[in-house]
């Protein structure tokens, strides 16, 4: 959780307002398919429902009120994945930061599946 301090007071924002914004800004990003979480059980990634992306974003918090941002992802095949990559991290940032006022240190993707056909 981040805390901004203002004249009027103080605002929170909690992990999972980091968590959605992240995720509803990556799997808009072109052929991205959506988020996806390793199984325990079977070590298989699994696509995610909008409703539990959260799961496939971790966010670390840092000392200098700036935080890191996770993001494990499916795309589609036949795309330029450095690209997509790209694209997807500077949208992450971008919405993160002008949503918040939060600065984004770092945006780490993990492309750990890719659909075929």
């Amino acid at each position: 959780m981040t805390r901004q301090n203002t004249e009027n007071g103080s605002v929170n924002v909690s992990a999972n307002v980091y968590t959605d914004i992240a995720g509803t800004a990556a799997i808009n990003c072109m052929s991205v398919k959506g988020m996806v979480a390793r199984s325990v059980s079977d070590g298989v990634y699994h696509l995610l429902r909008k409703e539990s992306m959260g799961k496939g974003v971790k966010v670390e918090f840092h000392d200098d009120n700036t935080i890191s941002i996770d993001l494990h992802i499916m795309v589609g095949d036949g795309v330029n994945l450095n690209a997509v990559g790209k694209a997807i991290i500077d949208e992450v940032r971008y919405m993160v930061q002008s949503c918040t006022g939060t600065e984004v240190r770092a945006v780490n993707v993990y492309i750990d599946s890719i659909t075929i056909g």
